[in-house]
């Protein structure tokens, strides 16, 4: 299990002190990241990856999460990214995932048109929400390919010197992550750095046969998870910090807090347990038989959906009883909230 040092669990967290209006990552975090390699979780050994277990990995995700919410997520963005390095051909997959520092930003929206020319394509488009974008060494984008019945869509690699990023992600949670959208203008991508993610993976790794939308929920609940745990922590914190003023001037307030928040990080224990109970059972079941049944899909998703809302209506529990001090955008614990709420939006984890 991957253990995250305390030197580096300061140094996230100061950063994210000063760099919510900021924005980015410091290069002694960058650098702890790539020696740790905690955006390669899911690349191949034999490209100088991790390849961990998917409910390994998610323990990852809760992990970061914990300490700052920006920080678990560009990680688990990051780590996500590998998932393409096994349909990628070989000999792509190596030069663009072996690198020490090799990590992915991108979209999985169509929102590029690629048209066929001599070797490849002739690529132009424009992505929003596109993670770790200053720093990625590779951008992947979706298009359609120009010509036919106009529904063929492709996956593209992008190399950062084809890439212009629009610096506009103006979040009000989740700050630090550089989630910026990319465009490419005539950007030439030979058919080789080219892929699709539905095709046959390339390496054997139970991940890259796993289907992709209850990886991506599972990844993403882990981080609400993560987000949600360091709430009750700071809140706790909190309470311990006002215990001789309200003591003194309102017991029933303190009382009240305290209980809440034993309450709900009981509730919040048991979600969790309940998640990774399922995560685990339907992994291995995955594992054994080679494919994860549509009715496991649904029992995965419900699970990464139900833990989602379930760390917000934790934090909606706890949030009004703080008082009027965690209204102000730079207390830690209205920086909690609204990096919560940034990721339960996200449309996978979200019940249509």
């Amino acid at each position: 299990m991957i253990t995250i040092p305390e030197d580096i669990v300061r140094e996230v967290r100061e950063n994210a002190d000063r760099g919510d209006h900021a924005g980015q990552l410091t290069p002694r975090i960058l650098d702890y990241i790539y020696e740790a390699k905690l955006f390669k979780l899911f690349v191949p050994k034999e490209l100088n990856g991790l390849m961990l277990p998917l409910p390994e990995a998610l323990r990852v995700f809760e992990q970061a999460s914990r300490i700052e919410g920006s920080f678990g997520w560009l990680v688990t963005i990051g780590s996500g990214g590998g998932f393409f390095s096994a349909t990628l051909p070989p000999d792509q997959a190596k030069a663009l995932f072996s690198g020490a520092n090799a990590v992915v930003a991108g979209s999985g929206h169509a929102n590029g048109i690629a048209r066929r020319v001599d070797g490849g394509y002739a690529v132009n488009g424009q992505w929003k929400y596109c993670s770790g974008s200053t720093y990625a060494s590779v951008f992947t984008a979706n298009c359609r390919v120009d010509g036919g019945d106009g529904t063929e869509i492709r996956s593209f690699a992008f190399l950062p010197e084809q890439v212009n990023i629009i610096r506009d992600w103006n979040s009000f949670g989740l700050k630090v992550t550089e989630s910026h959208s990319i465009a490419v203008h005539n950007a030439f991508v030979p058919t080789e750095r080219t892929f699709d993610i539905m095709s046959a993976p390339n390496y054997d790794d139970p991940i890259f046969r796993y289907p992709f939308m209850p990886f991506a929920q599972t990844s993403f609940a882990s981080v609400c998870l993560g987000i949600c745990r360091h709430m009750v922590d700071e809140s706790r914190a909190f309470a311990e910090g006002k215990r001789e003023e309200w003591s003194n001037t309102r017991p029933e307030r303190l009382e009240g807090l305290l209980r809440t928040l034993g309450e709900q990080e009981a509730m919040l224990e048991t979600a969790a347990e309940r998640f990774y109970e399922t995560v685990e059972r339907t992994w291995e079941l995955f594992v054994g038989q080679g494919a994860l049944t549509e009715e496991r899909q649904l029992e995965v998703e419900q699970a990464s959906r139900g833990l989602a809302r379930s760390t917000l209506a934790y934090a909606h529990a706890i949030f009004p009883l703080l008082g009027m001090a965690v209204l102000m955008e730079d207390n830690l614990i209205n920086r909690i909230w609204r990096d919560l709420h940034t990721v339960t939006q996200h449309s996978v984890l979200v019940q249509v």
